[in-house]
């Protein structure tokens, strides 16, 4: 799930210039008509069914390869990507230099944390465990934009964020009752906490447009940090895996490329309740896979969770 993107962060500003999981100053615009009303919704799920399986092939991967090695290659591969469709097609995905070096590496930091954190977590969680720490991310991304943007957030807001957090409390009692990892839940807990900081981020970047600057200033300047310790640790792939670890790249390069079609096609506000479909799929890989199945307190907390999320986001809005 951690991959070039960002969700529209809470906050009074209108602009819908955010796209789930980063796609930065790709507007969403009003009246699109009426062809255009599923369009979004269908490339969102779409983005977010990619993003599963890009967490479940890195939870596959996690037990024969560093996170380095997984991350770094899924770095490569984007650029690789990128580097062909521009040769193919010039200047796609809009320019490659921007007016803020350190906040786009900045960005980059927090979006290398955020990947190594899940990487981490996901070794010992299952699927559903760490997309429901990940769904705090926009409450810890409310109290950013107070702090940094001076938003004001409204009470009703914070009492949300409040209730959210109790949810997912609630969804893991179970397991940190019962011997799960503790490490885990805090490796995810630190990938939340990055992806909330690019989050944040996001909001000084609104303007500027484009992917391909995007996947630029996040994939090369990880990969770069990533290389000593990547050769350093290398473990040869066979074909096989060597093609695993490529999909990864492919997975969150399509999926970026979905999110901002969707968010061009709907605004923000229709599409972040949907957002929290991710869990659903979570579900089925859980099951499909590894046989796992949530418990009746982790669908509750889900659920607590999930409308803690919207009605913080529609409250902060409000303000």
């Amino acid at each position: 799930m951690r991959g070039l993107t960002t969700r529209p962060a809470p906050g009074r500003s209108r602009d819908k210039g955010y796209a789930a999981r980063g796609t930065v100053g790709l507007s969403a615009r009003g009246g699109m008509g009426e062809t255009n009303r599923v369009r979004g919704p269908l490339l969102l799920l779409a983005a977010l069914g990619l993003f599963a399986l890009l967490d479940t092939n890195s939870k596959l991967l996690s037990g024969h390869y560093p996170p380095q090695q997984v991350v770094g290659i899924r770095y490569a591969t984007m650029l690789t990507l990128l580097l062909l469709a521009r040769l193919a097609r010039p200047g796609l995905g809009g320019d490659l230099g921007t007016r803020h070096p350190w906040l786009h590496l900045l960005r980059a930091a927090g979006m290398l944390g955020s990947a190594f954190g899940f990487f981490l977590a996901l070794r010992g969680l299952a699927l559903a465990e760490g997309y429901l720490v990940y769904f705090t991310a926009p409450f810890f991304t409310l109290a950013l934009a107070a702090l940094f943007l001076r938003e004001p957030v409204p009470a009703s807001a914070w009492g949300w964020c409040a209730l959210g957090f109790g949810g997912v409390l609630m969804s893991l009692l179970p397991g940190l009752t019962g011997g799960a990892p503790v490490a885990s839940y805090l490796w995810a807990l630190m990938g939340t906490v990055c992806y909330s900081i690019v989050m944040t981020i996001n909001r000084w970047l609104r303007h500027e447009a484009g992917m391909a600057r995007l996947i630029l200033w996040t994939s090369a300047p990880g990969l770069l940090v990533l290389l000593p310790f990547l050769m350093e640790s290398w473990v040869p792939p066979g074909t096989r895996d060597l093609a695993a670890l490529m999909a990864n790249g492919v997975f969150s390069g399509v999926a970026s490329l979905c999110l901002a079609g969707a968010f061009r096609h709907a605004s923000a506000s229709r599409l972040a309740p949907l957002e929290f479909s991710a869990l659903a799929y979570a579900v089925v890989f859980d099951l499909a896979i590894w046989g796992v199945v949530p418990g009746p307190w982790a669908m509750a907390g889900a659920a607590v969770v999930m409308l803690s999320g919207v009605m913080s986001q529609r409250s902060a809005r409000a303000a």
